[in-house]
């Protein structure tokens, strides 16, 4: 191992040795709950190289292997979820689908089901986990994934020589690419577990990752009320609308999907407008692969305007009305 020292922090460089070998047929795995939410792991699947198929394993409702299956990828996998039983519930069928033909690499997206399909899988495969991949690449004998850590800070780059399992941001929902593969299907026997209830959520859902344009709010913002504010704006700038944690965990003003941050959503758009937002480590860095960032605070000292390309000083209420008004 050798240490370095990057951005005030030690990085570690590993080189982590597995012994089970890589199978031949399959490059990559694919593990799907109930969200066909995987437009990214298939580009990163695909970018792996190599002669191998790209393969899903699907857990979830028979719709969703549908999707999965006109998506792009090479096979599908289903197995068969019985109604009243939630995608987690068929873990081992998983897990036994994967290591049956055994990949390189694994991947899995960050709702709750799929993480523990991932791990299902990984804990068959003996695979190595790496929870905040930036980029990965498949070599002759080993795989290099450049890995975040500390709260994504800084980065270490770990070299396996077995299968690897990779928690990614799933991505968008994948347009129909053809009449797809053929689905098949294995019959699972799931743990015993039931869904007794289902209370829908009072927020509309929101895929971020799939927005060009996002705009932020953070406690800057004086009453949920004011979010129409907001709304205004976003239908100029044909954004959707996001949050720092505190509006959505702690005041409940929007749900928990349009949170961002190291623990939340990480998003790629054009165009990132933090509003209200004084611009903690743990918010930004969610937003470090927007193209641009312009911020509006009323403190000139703000640390968000350390972190952006354009910073406006002063009332968001009167700022986001002007601009409001500009675009209209």
């Amino acid at each position: 191992m050798r240490c370095d020292w990057v951005h005030g922090y030690w990085v570690h460089w590993q080189w982590v040795r597995c012994e089970k070998g890589f199978g031949m047929s399959v490059n990559a795995w694919i593990v799907v709950g109930d969200q066909p939410a995987i437009g990214n792991l298939i580009t990163v699947a695909r970018s792996l190289g190599g002669d191998g198929t790209i393969a899903a394993v699907v857990a979830g409702p028979r719709a969703v292997a549908e999707t999965v299956a006109a998506s792009g990828v090479d096979r599908v996998v289903w197995c068969g979820t019985p109604d009243g039983s939630p995608a987690e519930a068929s873990a081992p069928a998983v897990a036994e689908a994967v290591a049956a033909d055994p990949p390189r690499v694994v991947l899995g997206g960050r709702n709750p089901g799929d993480r523990v399909l991932l791990g299902a899988a990984a804990a068959a495969l003996h695979a190595a986990v790496l929870t905040g991949a930036r980029s990965v690449t498949v070599g002759a004998d080993t795989v290099t994934v450049v890995n975040a850590v500390y709260g994504d800070i800084s980065d270490e780059t770990v070299e396996i020589s077995g299968p690897v399992a990779l928690l990614l941001d799933g991505g968008s929902v994948p347009a129909a690419s053809g009449a797809g593969v053929p689905i098949e299907e294995v019959t699972a026997t799931p743990y015993g577990v039931k869904v007794l209830e289902t209370i829908p959520s009072e927020f509309e859902e929101v895929d971020l990752n799939a927005a060009q344009r996002v705009i932020g709010v953070g406690r800057g913002l004086k009453a949920k009320e004011d979010l129409s504010l907001i709304e205004a704006l976003a239908a100029a700038l044909k954004a959707e609308i996001a949050c720092s944690r505190p509006v959505a965990e702690g005041l409940n003003w929007m749900g928990k999907d349009r949170y961002i941050g190291s623990s939340g959503a990480r998003i790629s758009p054009q165009l990132y407008l933090a509003v209200g937002i004084s611009g903690q480590l743990q918010h930004m860095v969610g937003v470090t692969g927007a193209e641009t960032i312009v911020a509006i605070n009323s403190d000139p000292n703000a640390a968000v305007f350390a972190q952006t390309d354009y910073g406006l000083v002063g009332d968001l209420y009167e700022l986001v009305a002007e601009i409001t008004s500009v675009l209209k």
